[in-house]
Formats: structure tokens, sequence, C-alpha cells
């Protein structure tokens, strides 16, 4: 689910990209927030005289806690085991409690309601592998047109999409133009349910058959469903999808095809009303890149290949 790819065409970008617009409107504002029951916190809370907490916005710093909302099913960016939140981005947030002074106690829920969640106020922050573009900055619809409130974004990794298919691949796809006339699953409301959508009409004015898409709520139903033969292939984020092809059934159930493509940023998302805070996160981000710990952080999960050297705000495109 998911990290989880923004400079992407539409056959190639990462999650929650069309659905994240409708999540902007509040057309998911209970089915969004309903299930957010996972819950963990950074362990390192530096004192106030933290180098960054005097950036933090007031209530930030009286509160001492910087809420989190993710969606905790995509290894290694952000997964539950033994019912704590670990991976990269709980990681990364450990670093920037120690730059900022303040705990980041992160909530799992639904993923295609964070926007909203975010917008809303139940979190000060979404971080969950969300791809930065100006279709979420703008909170816009996969037509352009505008269905409400934007947000900002902290960029903090890249990552690009990959297909996986199941051991062997078995269909022989080598990429997505070859999904035409065949069944893909994909999590609901990520921009690669929209990517298979604008994928089919591309097969059908070709003259070949629609792609079969079968949407899921979470992505485990996807990866069950191409584990079972079910579907011939999953998208996802090339770190995701590699992390996923290594450790299911100790990796005898999938394969990634190809490399990633279209790689782009995944940004923190805040409300565009909370700029102290957003330049506080851009600021901490560039810290940990100076000091190392960044580095150590991606290492450790095996997600080199998404650093970055410097933050950048709504650096999407």
């Amino acid at each position: 689910m998911t990290a989880r790819t923004t400079r992407r065409t539409k056959a190639a970008q990462s999650r929650i990209a069309a659905v994240g617009a409708i999540a902007v409107a509040g057309a998911l504002v209970l089915t969004g927030c309903g299930d957010q029951t996972k819950k963990g916190s950074s362990s390192d809370t530096a004192s106030n005289s933290a180098p960054l907490f005097s950036k933090l916005p007031k209530k930030i710093q009286d509160a001492g806690v910087i809420k989190v909302g993710t969606n905790a099913e995509y290894a290694p960016m952000e997964s539950t085991e033994g019912g704590k939140i670990v991976g990269v981005d709980p990681d990364l947030a450990d670093a920037l409690a120690k730059q900022l002074g303040v705990k980041f106690e992160f909530t799992s829920g639904s993923f295609d309601g964070l926007i909203t969640a975010v917008n809303s106020g139940r979190y000060d922050i979404g971080m969950s592998s969300i791809t930065d573009n100006k279709q979420r900055q703008e909170g816009l619809d996969d037509k352009g047109k505008k269905l409400g409130q934007g947000v900002d974004f902290v960029d903090y990794f890249t990552a690009g999409t990959a297909i996986y298919v199941k051991k062997g691949n078995p269909e022989g796809i080598k990429g997505i133009e070859d999904l035409c006339g065949k069944t893909a699953a994909v999590q609901q409301g990520t921009t690669y349910e929209a990517a298979l959508k604008d994928q089919s009409k591309k097969c059908t004015d070709a003259g070949k058959k629609a792609i079969n898409i079968e949407s899921f709520q979470n992505d485990t139903e996807a990866q069950t469903r191409v584990k079972s033969g079910g579907a011939v292939a999953g998208i996802n984020d090339y770190p995701v999808a590699v992390d996923l092809s290594n450790k299911a059934d100790g990796g005898k159930a999938f394969e990634v095809i190809n490399k990633q493509y279209d790689a782009g940023p995944f940004g923190i998302i805040l409300n565009k009303n909370n700029t102290q805070l957003r330049d506080a996160l851009k600021d901490a981000v560039d810290a940990i890149i100076k000091d190392g710990s960044y580095q150590k952080v991606l290492e450790k999960w095996g997600a080199q290949s998404g650093a970055i050297e410097q933050s950048a705000i709504n650096g999407g495109k």
C-alpha cells in the first residue's frame, strides 16, 4: 500500500493521486478516518534545547507531539509488527524528533482518507509514502477540476513505480502495456488504479481488450489476488514491490518486472495553513541528511535508492 513518484505520467504514478483529490473534497471523511486504531510513536524525544525546537508552532511546542497519519501496510516504508508501526518513515520520524524536540505519534488508518484527515485537523501531518504532485497540491481531480483544498508537501524521498507478478511470471508480463485483456489487482484509491484505467483506455483505443481492473480496500488483498493467480499482476511503489518480492514466502511468491520507472518525490503532507510547521520540517529533513542519520535509516531498510540530497517544498510536478 504502499513506499509507494510524482513527476510521473498517469501510466506510472504513485499512490493516492486521483482519489486523494476526492478525499480533499471530503467525500471520504468517514471511511478514511474511522479505522485508525494501530498506533506508535517515535522513541527519541529531545528536550526543548533541540536544534529546531524554536521553529515549531507554539501549539506543537506546548503539546510536545506531532500527530502523524499513515497507512501501515507498505513495508519497508511503514508496516505493523507486534502492534508497533515500523519502517523507513517511523525511523526517519525518530531522527526528525531529535532535531525538533517533540514526539512523532503515528496512527494507522485508511490510506485514501489521509489528506482529508490532515486538512480536518485530525493529524498534524501525513507520512505514508505519499507522492507529491500538482494534483494533490492544488486539490484537483484527475481531469483538473478543483474539488477542494490541496495540501503542502515536504519532500524527503524518491521512488518509482514497479509491476510485480507471480514468481516465474507465468503470463510473460514485461510492462503495463502487456496487461490489455488481462486482470490486474490494485489498492483502491491509489494512482495505480487511475494508471490502470488510463492504460485500459489505451488498450481499447488500439483495438485491444480492456484491462480487467480489480480494486481492493487494502494492498494486502491485491497481493493475495496476484499470489493466487486470480490477477496476472499488481502495481506498487518500487521499494514496496521489491520488499514484497524479497520477503513473501521467503522470496518465492512474487517477482518484480524490470526496474523502477518515472521516479518522483514522496512528501510529508500538511494543511496549507500550517506553514510554520512545514518550514520546520523541511529544515529538519535537511538536518538529518547533513548529519548522516537519514542515510543510516535508508540503509537499515534497504531503501538507499530513494535517497535525496536536499528537501523541497512542493517539488512535485
